[in-house]
């Protein structure tokens, strides 16, 4: 009896969890059934508040897709997504004065910071069009118009490559001439060669070449890393288009600068990577025949040349000239003027010639200047430079020295080579321009030619003339003329005496007369380059008669030109 009341309290008690259970259930159906639908509500809400696209938000964002409460009340907004808008479709802008197109930007973006907006796609633009733009030895793949602006920036000019399309060789292009070491296979050996990279880089598979090359910049093939068949030596070579003496490896590339204290022996890093010239052995006068440092230096006198060293076949030869004609020295490279005779100040002689010479790797080279001294040799001395001499043949400008009035202009070394002579000046410049310190004894109106007082203005270097054949010569020499009147008097014992323009009847007009003659070319009474001397170039006419010069007015100066005495500048003949 006991057994089956426990039994019927037992049953009574699960029934009773049952319904605790279901009651439960009911309960959190009814709650999750509740918050789903406040998540549906609030999620219909913000699909709603973030369907709208601002122009520009209250941040300064563009064209977002955001809630309407975040757009900026002064400008536009539409309830569509902003792809679908006409203002803040996107596109190509582009830069007009960068040379910069930007994709994927909004129309009004694009027309606030003042671009050229386009609805196309980028390649179709040509404004936008890519080509290798090269600056210096840099290069970038951009447009032609900011090739431009990146030349302007750097003051450069514009070389754009539009037939290159692709950027790696571009680039290949701006760093093709690196040089360093070039590894390939060649048999299954690998081996090497110091190029440049273009050269590297480009070369096509052929023959035995087994790999693609591999290009290691400032690195040797001697070095150790690098793993190939090129290894040091003591030997020594010359490279075209280089002054140095360079160590030479055992496939025949050149290495570092030859310096006999770093073989690899000594110093196994030299045969690494290359070394610069500042960081080699070196002296101040270029190394001339070291032998143990081929640090060649061309402006100061060396360069690479057979010779015996310390290591090797090659020096740092010298190439300067030693005792040259005018028995100076000369560094290679200068030059310097020679003459046949005296030159400058009207003093040329007949037949003399201008000469340009040239110190060229140890030659003396000598060019004539333009024969009759057509052309004159000029020189000037660098001091900047250690004195470096430089000479070069020019046109002699002594056309219009005569034209000259003033001694400003007829000193002009810009525009001619003249000299300014005092004493004398020629009547036909009266005409054009009042003369100075004109004595009034030239008052009289029938003394022609070259008067007495004032100025005029000669050739600093008389032209050469060809006064043996029929030409110009005896019209240009005629400009020394002189006719002067003189006026004598008789007393009343029958004796003449000089009255009136006495001075021209005197040795020093005569020399005076000369040297005019002299100064206009070829002309009067000098010597030629030989130093004999003519007097065919002057004459002296007295009442139509000639007079003898030679037991006279200039037979002083014709004595010592034959005895080799020289003239002084201011008698008669300059020298």
């Amino acid at each position: 009896m006991k057994k089956n009341l426990n039994k019927k309290r037992a049953n009574k008690l699960r029934i009773k969890n049952i319904v605790v259970i279901i009651f439960l259930f009911i309960i959190l159906l009814i709650v999750i059934i509740n918050v789903s639908a406040q998540l549906a509500k609030e999620t219909n809400q913000s699909r709603s508040l973030f369907n709208v696209c601002c122009e520009r938000t209250k941040n300064g964002a563009w064209c977002q897709n955001t809630l309407e409460n975040n757009c900026d009340e002064n400008l536009r907004m539409t309830p569509t997504s902003c792809d679908a808008t006409s203002f803040c479709k996107l596109g190509v802008c582009i830069d007009t004065f960068e040379g910069l197109c930007m994709d994927n930007t909004p129309q009004k973006v694009c027309e606030i910071s003042k671009g050229t907006w386009s609805n196309g796609e980028r390649s179709e633009l040509p404004q936008c069009s890519l080509g290798c733009c090269i600056l210096g030895d840099q290069a970038n793949f951009v447009t032609l118009t900011r090739c431009k602006r990146l030349s302007r920036i750097y003051g450069l000019e514009t070389n754009f490559r539009k037939d290159i399309t692709d950027e790696v060789q571009c680039i290949l292009i701006a760093h093709g001439a690196d040089k360093g070491a070039c590894v390939y296979d060649v048999d299954g050996e690998k081996t090497c060669k110091f190029t440049t990279r273009q050269e590297c880089l480009s070369s096509q598979k052929s023959g035995n070449i087994s790999s693609e090359a591999e290009f290691f910049k400032d690195y040797l093939c001697s070095a150790d890393e690098l793993a190939t068949n090129c290894g040091p030596t003591t030997e020594t070579i010359c490279v075209d288009g280089n002054d140095e003496v360079f160590f030479k490896d055992t496939c025949g590339n050149p290495s570092n600068i030859y310096d006999a204290n770093r073989i690899y022996n000594k110093d196994p890093a030299y045969w690494r990577k290359v070394v610069s010239k500042s960081e080699t052995c070196e002296d101040s006068k270029g190394n001339i025949n070291s032998k143990s440092c081929g640090n060649c230096n061309y402006l100061q006198g060396s360069i690479c040349g057979k010779g015996n060293a310390q290591f090797g076949n090659y020096i740092c030869k010298d190439i300067n000239c030693y005792n040259t004609q005018n028995g100076n020295n000369y560094k290679n490279g200068e030059s310097w003027c020679e003459s046949i005779s005296e030159t400058g100040d009207g003093n040329d002689a007949v037949g003399n010639r201008h000469f340009r010479h040239i110190c060229i790797q140890g030659e003396e080279i000598i060019e004539p200047c333009a024969d009759f001294r057509n052309e004159i040799c000029i020189q000037q001395s660098h001091e900047a430079f250690g004195g470096f001499s430089e000479a070069a043949c020019r046109v002699n400008r002594w056309t219009d020295c005569l034209d000259q009035f003033t001694e400003r202009d007829c000193l002009n070394t810009d525009k001619r080579d003249c000299r300014w002579l005092n004493g004398v000046h020629y009547d036909a410049s009266s005409s054009k321009q009042k003369i100075k310190n004109i004595a009034e004894s030239n008052s009289n109106n029938n003394n022609r030619g070259i008067l007495q007082g004032g100025f005029i203005c000669l050739p600093k270097y008389p032209p050469g003339l060809e006064f043996w054949k029929d030409g110009n010569a005896n019209q240009l020499c005629s400009l020394g003329n002189s006719r002067q009147v003189v006026e004598f008097e008789t007393n009343i014992f029958g004796k003449r005496k000089c009255k009136d323009n006495c001075e021209v009847l005197e040795k020093s007009w005569i020399d005076t007369m000369n040297k005019v003659c002299v100064n206009l070319g070829d002309c009067g009474a000098y010597v030629n380059f030989a130093g004999r001397y003519t007097d065919f170039g002057l004459v002296i006419n007295e009442n139509g008669s000639r007079k003898n010069i030679q037991s006279g007015l200039l037979e002083d100066v014709k004595d010592r030109v034959k005895s080799n005495e020289p003239i002084k500048n201011e008698e008669v003949f300059n020298r």
